[in-house]
Protein backbone atom coordinates (compact mmCIF):
# COMPACT_ATOMS: atom_id res chain seq x y z
CA UNK A 1 0.00 0.00 0.00
CA UNK A 2 2.89 2.04 0.77
CA UNK A 3 4.42 1.93 -2.79
CA UNK A 4 1.45 2.70 -4.29
CA UNK A 5 1.18 5.89 -2.68
CA UNK A 6 4.42 7.05 -3.81
CA UNK A 7 4.48 5.55 -7.22
CA UNK A 8 0.95 8.08 -7.88
CA UNK A 9 1.59 11.13 -9.37
CA UNK A 10 -1.17 14.01 -9.02
CA UNK A 11 -1.86 15.50 -12.56
CA UNK A 12 -3.82 17.87 -10.84
CA UNK A 13 -1.78 21.23 -13.01
CA UNK A 14 1.20 20.41 -11.48
CA UNK A 15 4.62 20.50 -13.68
CA UNK A 16 6.91 18.05 -14.35
CA UNK A 17 9.86 19.98 -12.87
CA UNK A 18 8.84 20.69 -9.18
CA UNK A 19 12.09 21.70 -8.66
CA UNK A 20 13.91 24.01 -11.10
CA UNK A 21 17.01 27.50 -9.69
CA UNK A 22 17.41 30.03 -11.89
CA UNK A 23 20.93 30.78 -13.22
CA UNK A 24 22.34 34.46 -12.08
CA UNK A 25 23.27 36.46 -14.86
CA UNK A 26 26.61 38.18 -13.85
CA UNK A 27 29.49 40.21 -16.08
CA UNK A 28 33.11 39.38 -14.89
CA UNK A 29 34.02 40.63 -12.00
CA UNK A 30 30.37 41.30 -10.52
CA UNK A 31 30.13 40.14 -7.17
CA UNK A 32 26.38 41.27 -7.22
CA UNK A 33 27.30 44.78 -4.34
CA UNK A 34 27.15 48.49 -5.38
CA UNK A 35 29.77 49.44 -7.94
CA UNK A 36 32.95 51.13 -6.68
CA UNK A 37 32.16 54.35 -6.90
CA UNK A 38 29.04 54.15 -4.89
CA UNK A 39 29.29 53.22 -1.13
CA UNK A 40 31.57 50.61 0.66
CA UNK A 41 30.44 47.63 -1.66
CA UNK A 42 30.57 43.75 -0.18
CA UNK A 43 33.54 42.38 1.87
CA UNK A 44 35.43 41.38 -1.17
CA UNK A 45 35.42 44.57 -2.80
CA UNK A 46 36.69 46.38 0.56
CA UNK A 47 39.40 43.58 0.79
CA UNK A 48 40.69 44.07 -2.59
CA UNK A 49 40.99 47.94 -2.42
CA UNK A 50 42.76 47.19 1.01
CA UNK A 51 45.20 44.88 -0.52
CA UNK A 52 45.95 47.11 -3.69
CA UNK A 53 46.36 49.89 -1.54
CA UNK A 54 48.71 48.41 0.44
CA UNK A 55 50.59 47.36 -2.50
CA UNK A 56 50.87 50.98 -3.68
CA UNK A 57 52.04 52.60 0.03
CA UNK A 58 54.70 49.81 -0.52
CA UNK A 59 56.22 50.85 -4.04
CA UNK A 60 55.96 54.54 -2.83
CA UNK A 61 57.53 53.29 0.30
CA UNK A 62 60.02 51.60 -1.88
CA UNK A 63 60.65 54.53 -4.23
CA UNK A 64 61.45 57.17 -1.21
CA UNK A 65 63.66 54.57 0.10
CA UNK A 66 65.43 54.27 -2.90
CA UNK A 67 65.65 58.23 -3.37
CA UNK A 68 67.08 59.23 -0.17
CA UNK A 69 69.43 56.70 -0.89
CA UNK A 70 70.29 58.44 -4.09
CA UNK A 71 70.50 61.83 -2.34
CA UNK A 72 72.48 60.70 0.42
CA UNK A 73 74.74 59.53 -2.34
CA UNK A 74 74.99 62.96 -4.29
CA UNK A 75 75.34 64.61 -0.82
CA UNK A 76 78.79 62.79 -0.19
CA UNK A 77 79.89 63.42 -3.81
CA UNK A 78 79.51 66.82 -3.46
CA UNK A 79 80.81 66.72 -0.05
CA UNK A 80 83.80 65.10 -1.21
CA UNK A 81 84.33 67.42 -4.39
CA UNK A 82 83.96 70.56 -2.15
CA UNK A 83 86.78 69.11 0.64
CA UNK A 84 88.95 68.50 -3.03
CA UNK A 85 88.32 72.01 -4.78
CA UNK A 86 89.36 73.17 -0.75
CA UNK A 87 92.72 71.24 -1.09
CA UNK A 88 93.45 72.45 -4.26
CA UNK A 89 93.06 76.22 -3.39
CA UNK A 90 95.57 75.68 -0.97
CA UNK A 91 98.08 74.03 -2.77
CA UNK A 92 97.58 76.77 -5.25
CA UNK A 93 98.22 79.63 -2.36
CA UNK A 94 94.17 80.55 -2.54
CA UNK A 95 92.87 82.29 0.31
CA UNK A 96 95.47 83.37 2.74
CA UNK A 97 93.37 85.10 5.30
Amino acid sequence: MFRQTLTKIPSRGVSSRAFSTTIRAMAAGDTGAPPKTGGQGDAFQRRERANEDYAIRQREKEKLLELRRKINEQQDHLKKLSDHIDELTREQGGEHN
